[in-house]
Formats: structure tokens, C-alpha cells, sequence
């Protein structure tokens, strides 16, 4: 066997080749990060053997750096592992005492990596091509948390210029509400605002929930508002809707993208209640390939929902927390799309009210219902049936 480990940089890779005796094949040399870079990587490879079956070569998973080059091993046809660098900086300690820590040494020691024949598995195509739907999902989840922010500050903003709004309406977050305020931003601007144009504002936004009573019950509170008049704090309102609703369409065509690969993905975790394409488009794009895992634990594990496990001579810990270490998206994804399955699912739903029965916290309890999703969905992922639902 052929063993090549990479260690992945933004502008270049240090690679070290050797074989199963321990033979060094080619000392660790360098790289650049381009198609020649690659094309020397692969040549080396092909002197030393001609049965390509025979090569393992192991990277550190580092984002985006190492995409370009992983892309490139599995077009080859070659027998590639992503390694967590938490494995390979632990397994580096493991080898000696000495502080030493080089690109070259972690490319020779990503190498032994492999030779040692620690439980790792290979990174197949469908982890790969499965990285536009993780970029996807984790492009709406950032865009999700800046819109969250942004609602903060309306929110906030609302509170100085027309606090009364707040008690006559559901939610500032609405789309008259939204109208009401980029055209009207403050009770100030409310007051003396046209009742004919405000009536047909409202009226346009709410598709005709609204009318001129709502027009009247504004313009009143306005009146009578003890919100402020600050022009700097209503121009910063404006602003701040404004970037809303450019978020929102943009929300809209990242979901459009993601509905459009769940659609060709065809995976039995939509017949699931309560899983909505994107909360099972997260699911399936952090845990990538169900091959990749010989257990749900494993999953789970990876999720970092595990609990942690502390024993000590005669000490043994009896309240183990969740780990939280891996895929907090993952972690994200599961937790919430536990609490939907909870509530649509009977199944679910009694599985959740037995835990909370036994005193376990709301939270608690719906970590542990997130615990039998993740059983559910690899059976469901392994065998490519649809749920059935318990009776």
C-alpha cells in the first residue's frame, strides 16, 4: 500500500509519500495550489504504482482550502480521507513529547495516520458533490442570524419612535407593519400622514386585512405617542427595513436552491412529519454519507449531542452534560427539527411527554428526542424507505 498525506494551505500543500513498510517514498516536499501543483502530487503517486487501488491519501478537513485538491484526488479515482484535525493533532502528541509542529511534520504524520490503520473512512463522491447543498444551507443559516439581528434593532427602533405600535399589532414583524414604517417611520410621520394614503397602504400590504378603522386606531395612537421624533433614528429604520427585505429575497431564492437538490436527492427524511426541506437539507448536508458511519452513535457523536463521560478511580460522574463538540449546524438542525417531529409525530410527541413525566427538563427532553430522530433518519437513510409512522 501507497500512504500520501497532504497538509492543506491556502497557497500551497505539503505532501509526504511512503509505503506500508515504513519506506519513504519522496520526503516531504511542497506544492503550490494550482492544476501544475496537482499534476506533480499525481505523477509521484503514479511512479511509485501502477494499481491506483493501492493508494490511501489523507488531508486534514480545512474548509474551503481543501476543496480544490480533494475535488482533484476523487477525479483521479483515488482512495481519499478527510481527517478531523482535533484526530490528527491528538494522534501527532500520541507520537512523541517533543512541541513539534510543522506543515511537513503534519504531512508526515497525517501519512502514519493512514499506515496505522486507525477507524477512518474514505471520503466517496457523494461527500463531495453533497458540499453544494452544506454551502447552500449554511449560506441561509448565516443570512437566517443576520436577519434575526436586524429584527432586534426594528424592534429597538420601534420602542424610541412609537412604542404604542407594538400593543396593536401581533408582531412589528409583519409585512404591513414593515410597509407602515419604511413609509411612515415614527409616530411623528404617523400623525400627520394623509388618511387616504395610509389607508391604501395598509390595505395593499395586508391584502385587505387592513383598513381604514386600522388607519384611524394608528394615526390616533401616533397622536398621542410618547415616542420621540428623531430623524437620525427613523432614517436608521428605514434603513434597517430596507435590508430586511432585500435579506428575505434573498432567503427566498437560497431556499428555491435548496428545495431544487432535495428534489434530486429524493430522500425518504421529508416523509417524516414535522421535517421541512430545510431543516432536512441541513440534516443531510452536515452528516454528508450515512456510509460514513457505522452507528447512529456515531452520528451523534459528530453532532456532539453525546453526552460526556467522566470516571475517575472510585469517582464516577453522574450528571454527564452534552458534549457539544462537531457540527454545531448539525447539532442546530437536529435539536430543532426534534421539536417540529415532536409536534406533528404521536409517536414523538409521546415519546417527549414520557420524558418530561420522568422531570427531565423541556430542553433535556428534547435532546433525547433528537437522539431517536437521528436512529430514525439512518435506518430510513440506509434502507430508502419512507416513514411509517407507529400506530
Amino acid at each position: 500500500m501507497i500512504y500520501a498525506g497532504i497538509d492543506v494551505a491556502k497557497d500551497k500543500h505539503d505532501c509526504f509519500i511512503t509505503n506500508s513498510d515504513g519506506e519513504v517514498l519522496f520526503k516531504a516536499f511542497t506544492i503550490p495550489n494550482n492544476r501544475i501543483g496537482f499534476d506533480v502530487l499525481y505523477q509521484k503517486i503514479e511512479s511509485v504504482t501502477d494499481e491506483l487501488t493501492n493508494v490511501k491519501v489523507g488531508l486534514e478537513a480545512t474548509g474551503h482550502y481543501s476543496y480544490n485538491i480533494l475535488g482533484y484526488l476523487l477525479d483521479k479515482g483515488l482512495t481519499t480521507f478527510v481527517i478531523n484535525p482535533l484526530h490528527t493533532n491528538l494522534y501527532r502528541k500520541s507520537l512523541s513529547l517533543r512541541k513539534t509542529k510543522t506543515d511537513k511534520a503534519d504531512a508526515h504524520t497525517i501519512a502514519t495516520m493512514l499506515m496505522s490503520d486507525v477507524n477512518l473512512k474514505s471520503y466517496s463522491d457523494t461527500s463531495y458533490h453533497n458540499e453544494e447543498l452544506k454551502s447552500l444551507t449554511r449560506y441561509r443559516f448565516d443570512k437566517v442570524k443576520e436577519r434575526a439581528k436586524l429584527k432586534t434593532s426594528v424592534s429597538r427602533l420601534v420602542t424610541i419612535l412609537f412604542p404604542e405600535l407594538e400593543k396593536l399589532v401581533p408582531t412589528l414583524h409583519m409585512a404591513s407593519v414593515s410597509a407602515l414604517l419604511s413609509e411612515f417611520p415614527g409616530a411623528f410621520h404617523i400623525s400627520y400622514a394623509h388618511l387616504t394614503k395610509l389607508t391604501h397602504l395598509l390595505h395593499e400590504a395586508s391584502n385587505g386585512r387592513y383598513g381604514r378603522d386600522t388607519a384611524l386606531l394608528f394615526r390616533e395612537a401616533a397622536r398621542t405617542s410618547i415616542g420621540s421624533n428623531m430623524p437620525a433614528k427613523s432614517l436608521e429604520l428605514k434603513h434597517t427595513l430596507k435590508l430586511i427585505g432585500e435579506l428575505n429575497a434573498e432567503i427566498d431564492e437560497i431556499e428555491q436552491g435548496i428545495k431544487l437538490i432535495m428534489d434530486g436527492i429524493h430522500s425518504p427524511i421529508l416523509t417524516i412529519p414535522g421535517i421541512s426541506y430545510r431543516m432536512g437539507a441541513m440534516i443531510l448536508a452536515e452528516v454528508g454519507d450515512f456510509s460514513r458511519f457505522d452507528s447512529p452513535d456515531k452520528i451523534l457523536a459528530y453532532a456532539g449531542l453525546s453526552p460526556s463521560t467522566y470516571q475517575s478511580g472510585q469517582l464516577e460522574s453522574c450528571y454527564s452534560h452534552m458534549e457539544k463538540r462537531g457540527s454545531r449546524y448539525l447539532r442546530y438542525a437536529l435539536f430543532n427539527a426534534a421539536k417540529f417531529v415532536c409536534h406533528w409525530d404521536p409517536t414523538f410527541a409521546a415519546y417527549l411527554a414520557k420524558k418530561r413525566a420522568e422531570g427531565k427538563h423541556y430542553n433535556v427532553a428534547v435532546s433525547h428526542a433528537a437522539k431517536k430522530l437521528v436512529r430514525v433518519i439512518y435506518q430510513l437513510e440506509k434502507s430508502g424507505l419512507p416513514y411509517i409512522p407507529t400506530a
